[in-house]
């Protein structure tokens, strides 16, 4: 089922895109991330021997998902810095302070997509605008749609998981520390993982 539609291409030698899926109709509108349900997550290598794995605990969004014209639909999302977890309070607090994300004076992170094109089954790919410390780049997410269903409260919800990765060095974040054994202690590649349910607003 398809969400996001395929740009537009000069390539007249191309396939044209599949025919719009009817049942998307009924998905058309705008709706609201669940935050309770949804996951905001990302993966760094740690010492060049393990992983480290945080989440963030705070943030909202939205979704407007066009039926009839999927490539006019987009995402917003906005996270709380502050509400980084790793599971340890002092690396976190490391994270918060001015050898990462400067969390004072700079309290949030956003993304703001700018287009989506469709690959193929449920599989799509959303480029977007990421905002961290003040610096805006431009990121690809690879989404998976889970398809929508209404939950027993009477929501009417659509699922995405999606991944990507990023060189935190191109936002500002270079602080590290060299291992006598060579490396360095932080990955520069740092891994982003979503996991979204959002609800149709009414």
């Amino acid at each position: 089922m398809s969400i996001f539609g395929r740009k537009d291409t000069t390539d007249t030698t191309a396939a044209a895109p599949a025919a719009v899926n009817p049942d998307l109709a009924a998905l058309t509108g705008d709706y609201t991330i669940d935050a309770s349900h949804s996951a905001l997550g990302f993966v760094a290598r740690h010492a060049m021997v393990t992983n480290v794995k945080g989440k963030f605990l705070d943030f909202s969004g939205s979704l407007h998902l066009d039926g009839s014209d999927p490539s006019a639909s987009t995402a917003s999302i906005d996270v709380k810095m502050d509400s980084i977890d790793t599971g340890s309070a002092d690396r976190d607090g490391h994270l918060k302070s001015s050898d990462f994300f400067k969390t004072d004076e700079f309290p949030t992170m956003t993304f703001r997509s700018t287009s989506a094109e469709a690959l193929g089954g449920d599989d799509y790919r959303i480029t977007g605008d990421l905002s961290v410390l003040g610096v805006t780049k431009p990121i690809t997410i690879d989404l998976e749609f889970n398809g929508a269903a209404k939950d027993p409260f009477g929501n009417e919800r659509v699922g995405f998981e999606g991944k990507a990765e990023i060189i935190r060095s191109e936002w500002g974040l270079t602080w590290n520390a060299a291992l006598e054994t060579g490396g360095v202690l932080v990955s520069d590649k740092i891994k982003l993982n979503f996991d979204i349910s959002a609800i149709k607003n009414a």
